[in-house]
């Protein structure tokens, strides 16, 4: 080997060393950014030494596909989770003390303390009184629930707004990487960023990434709708300026196309935008009718009978707009417990007759039950809690099916939302795992180790002792065989 060959192998071996050394350190310094993959080079070997003909980016697309899908399965379950807990908190209080099945629970035992003395006309303001209760947790419940779908929709709306400033970043990225290709550049950085804002839009809408010529990245939904090609698709919402019970919101329309909300509660759905609508119509639109069937049982459970059974049944102690007929037997009534109320005619704080309860007569002489006006008489507030526990019944639609009794179906209310809770916190748990279990197996594939690193910046600073000693080793005969000359 010529002396100007092994010269020139040693300013290669150095060179390659610096370049190397600068891609090292910067590996080191971006080890906790989990936005970054570790960066490697690409070695060509010649008779003049070795170069470096690529610097490449540690990339695993299996294991990328299935981050963004557990990350978008996460996003929609822990959405979903967080507004069961709001809705909780915000129509039944801290350990449901305003829960409808709660407040029928005191109402009946005040009926039952006025039955044992109904000639005691404190313990029947004590009735009314909790009957007023439970009519207060009834409307404002409806209205929290309406006032709750008014939100998600806002939020919706702030969502979409997020997810086109991350699509615009998105196509910024792309076009950086497209063009960069076709020119031959280093892409490495706008890779990661694209990557990056990958998985910030699968946390809203779940996407599957397809990847054509030059790098370029088309983007749909895993239901097919496009959402990115070369340039945003159209994302629209028109939110609802003020909900009513039993009225639908607006679909979210990607590229024209509605997005398919989620459902139950290990939601299908993935991505913030699925369990945000699922909020809104299923289970706030479910907690809704539920409400307005219990509504509508405390109407018809307190309704006035003609004890002669002559003229028809008429709303008692609890009334709404359409009374004193009552609402339709085994059929919905839309917000219903938006607008039940105590009667008039019972409540003195308006000029009304609590005893009334126990002697019947609110709609007329034709409905008075206690005829001779005994003090003791309790039989017809003994027909209410019997009442309270007949099975009658309930419209389907709202969620919970079959014949019940009143009571049992507000208990039943309870249970449902509380397992849809449990059963919600679960699959979060569940999903939480699976997502930061892909989020370590990919990173363990294209994350930066910092032992490896240090390991390899030892070795590089090895090779580079070695060149330069070559270098000297190369100067030093030079300067000898100069030396012989002279």
């Amino acid at each position: 080997m010529s002396l100007s060959t092994a010269l020139s192998i040693a300013q290669s071996a150095l060179l390659n060393t610096q370049r190397q050394t600068t891609i090292v350190s910067r590996n080191i310094s971006e080890s906790s950014n989990p936005d970054y993959s570790r960066r490697g080079t690409m070695l060509s070997t010649a008779a003049n030494g070795a170069s470096i003909v690529d610097i490449r980016r540690s990339t695993n697309d299996v294991l990328f596909r299935q981050n963004m899908s557990a990350l978008s399965s996460w996003s929609a379950q822990n959405t979903l989770l967080n507004g069961l807990n709001t809705l909780d908190i915000d129509l039944f209080g801290s350990n449901n003390a305003n829960h409808p099945s709660r407040l029928l629970g005191n109402l009946q035992s005040a009926l039952q303390t006025y039955s044992s003395a109904p000639s005691n006309s404190s313990v029947a303001e004590n009735v009314v009184e909790n009957a007023r209760q439970l009519v207060n947790a009834l409307n404002s419940g409806s209205d929290a629930i309406q006032n709750y779908r008014g939100s998600v929709d806002r939020e919706i709306v702030s969502t979409i707004a997020d997810l086109n400033t991350l699509l615009a970043d998105f196509k910024a990225a792309n076009d950086e990487v497209v063009g960069g290709t076709k020119l031959g550049r280093d892409v490495n950085e706008a890779l990661d960023q694209r990557d990056a804002l990958l998985k910030k839009i699968t946390e809203i809408v779940p996407i599957t990434a397809i990847k054509r010529g030059d790098n370029d990245m088309m983007l749909t939904t895993t239901s097919g709708i496009t959402l990115f090609e070369t340039v945003p698709r159209q994302i629209s919402f028109t939110p609802t300026a003020g909900y009513a019970a039993g009225a639908a919101g607006n679909a979210v329309y990607v590229d024209g196309v509605p997005l398919a909300p989620g459902a139950g509660a290990n939601t299908s759905g993935s991505g913030k935008l699925s369990a945000l609508v699922q909020l809104r119509e299923d289970v706030a639109g479910g907690l809704q009718a539920q409400l307005d069937e219990i509504a509508r049982g405390l109407i018809t459970a307190f309704a006035e009978t003609d004890p002669s059974a002559v003229n028809p049944d008429l709303a008692g102690l609890f009334t709404w707009p359409g009374g004193p007929a009552l609402p339709a037997a085994g059929t919905l009534e839309n917000g219903l417990a938006r607008v039940i109320s105590i009667n008039a005619a019972y409540d003195s704080t308006v000029g009304g007759n609590p005893q009334l309860l126990r002697d019947g007569g609110a709609n007329g002489a034709a409905y008075v039950h206690n005829t001779s006006g005994g003090a003791s008489y309790a039989d017809l507030l003994l027909s209410f809690d019997t009442q309270i526990g007949t099975a009658i019944a309930f419209d389907p639609t709202a969620g919970i099916s079959g014949t019940v009794s009143l009571s049992a179906y507000s208990t039943e209310s309870a249970s449902w939302f509380s397992a849809l809770r449990s059963d919600a916190t679960r699959s979060a748990e569940n999903k939480s795992a699976l997502m930061m279990r892909t989020s370590e197996a990919l990173s363990n594939v294209t994350g930066v180790n910092i032992d490896e690193e240090m390991s390899l910046l030892l070795d590089l600073e090895h090779s580079y002792q070695a060149s330069a000693k070559l270098v000297q080793t190369v100067d030093n005969m030079l300067a000898a065989l100069l030396a012989a000359v002279r």
